[in-house]
C-alpha cells in the first residue's frame, strides 16, 4: 500500500509539472519577448522601447506585473516626444534572474546597466510605480548621476512595521516548500487574480482587458511567481535599511497619490516621503487609487514632459 502511496503521489507531482511547463510555455508564446535584451551584471534584461527622439525615460513596473504595464498606457503619451525604456525588473517578464535581487540595490543596479547601455552619457527621468518606486528611489540613491527626475506612481518607500503580508508569498518563497508549491500557481492563479483586478484598480474600474494587454499571466510561471514573492517578502526589509537616506535625494521629484489607496497606505508612505525629500511635489489625488498612470494617464505625462523640459531649459 506504502508504495501504491508513494506512485499516486509522484503521478500527482509529475502532472503538476507538466501542467505548469505546459502554462509556461503557452503564455510566454502568447506574451513572447519583443524588447531588447540588455546584458547587465551577467544577466539579461528586457527592455520594451517607444519613442525614437527626446529626452529619456525609464520606467519601472510594481509588485506581480512586468514591463508591458505601461506599454499601452503610459508609454503611448509620450512616444512622440520623449524615449520611452521599460524594463522587466529581475526575475519579471523576460528579465532574468540573479543572485541577491531580492535587494532593491540589485534592482537599481539592472536598471542603470539599461541606461548606461541604452541611454549613455544621458540622465533620465524615473518613472517608478508601486514596488517599482523603491528600486526608482535606490536608483537615485546609488546612480544619482543618471537619473534627472523622479515620477513616483503610489510608491512604496517605508518600512510599514508588519501586517498585510500574502501567505501565498511566505508558501513560495521557502526553500523547501517553494518549488512544489509553484507548481500549483498555474492552475489557481490566473483565475484569482482576475477577480482581484478590481481591488487594485479601486474606486476606479479597470480597463477592459487590462489582465492580457498588460501580459499578467506571465506572474504564473513558476519561476516569475517565486521571483515576485521574494522580492515581497524582503521589502520591509530593503526599505527599512534605506529609508533613512531619503534626504540625499536633490532631483527634482514628483510623487501621484491616491487617497483612496486599498493596496498600500499613502499616510504612511508618502506621508513620510515628503518631509525628507527637498521640494517633493504632492500630487493628491482625492478619488485616486492604487493605478494613477492609468485612471490619470494624462496628467502623469503632463508631469514627465514638465520635468524634461525644465531640464533643457536648464541646460
Amino acid at each position: 500500500m506504502l508504495t501504491i502511496g508513494l506512485g499516486i503521489v509522484a503521478l500527482l507531482g509529475l502532472a503538476l509539472w507538466v501542467n505548469s511547463a505546459l502554462y509556461a510555455s503557452r503564455i510566454t508564446k502568447q506574451h513572447p519577448a519583443s524588447g531588447d535584451l540588455i546584458e547587465v551584471n551577467g544577466a539579461d534584461v528586457h527592455v520594451l522601447k517607444q519613442g525614437e527622439t527626446g529626452p529619456v525615460v525609464l520606467m519601472i513596473h510594481g509588485a506581480s506585473a512586468n514591463a508591458r504595464e505601461f506599454s499601452w498606457s503610459l508609454a503611448p503619451r509620450l512616444s512622440e516626444t520623449h524615449r520611452v525604456l521599460m524594463m522587466d525588473r529581475p526575475g519579471h517578464g523576460h528579465s532574468e534572474r540573479l543572485g541577491g535581487a531580492e535587494q532593491l540595490e540589485i534592482q537599481a543596479a539592472q536598471a542603470a546597466g539599461v541606461l548606461r547601455s541604452l541611454a549613455p552619457n544621458e540622465k533620465a527621468v524615473i518613472v517608478g510605480h508601486s514596488f517599482g518606486g523603491a528600486v526608482s528611489l535606490r536608483l537615485a540613491l546609488d546612480h544619482p548621476e543618471l537619473v534627472e527626475s523622479l515620477v513616483l506612481l503610489a510608491p512604496v518607500s517605508h518600512d510599514w512595521g508588519g501586517g498585510g503580508e500574502a501567505w501565498y508569498n511566505t508558501y513560495a518563497s521557502h526553500p523547501l516548500i517553494g518549488p512544489a508549491f509553484t507548481q500549483l500557481v498555474p492552475i489557481v492563479g490566473p483565475g484569482q487574480v482576475r477577480s482581484g483586478v478590481t481591488n487594485v484598480f479601486s474606486p476606479k474600474p479597470a480597463p477592459e482587458d487590462y489582465f492580457d494587454k498588460s501580459g499578467i499571466g506571465l506572474l504564473f510561471r513558476p519561476s516569475n511567481f517565486s521571483s515576485n514573492a521574494k522580492d515581497v517578502n524582503a521589502l520591509r526589509a530593503q526599505l527599512a535599511s534605506q529609508q533613512d537616506r531619503y534626504d540625499e535625494i536633490s532631483v527634482p521629484t514628483v510623487v501621484f497619490s491616491g487617497a483612496l489607496d486599498t493596496v498600500i497606505s499613502p499616510q504612511l508612505h508618502v506621508g513620510k516621503l515628503k518631509h525628507q525629500v527637498d521640494g517633493l511635489e504632492l500630487v493628491k489625488l482625492a478619488d485616486g487609487g492604487h493605478m494613477p498612470h492609468h485612471a490619470f494617464g494624462a496628467d502623469v505625462a503632463a508631469s514627465i514632459r514638465r520635468l524634461s523640459a525644465d531640464s533643457f531649459r536648464a541646460e
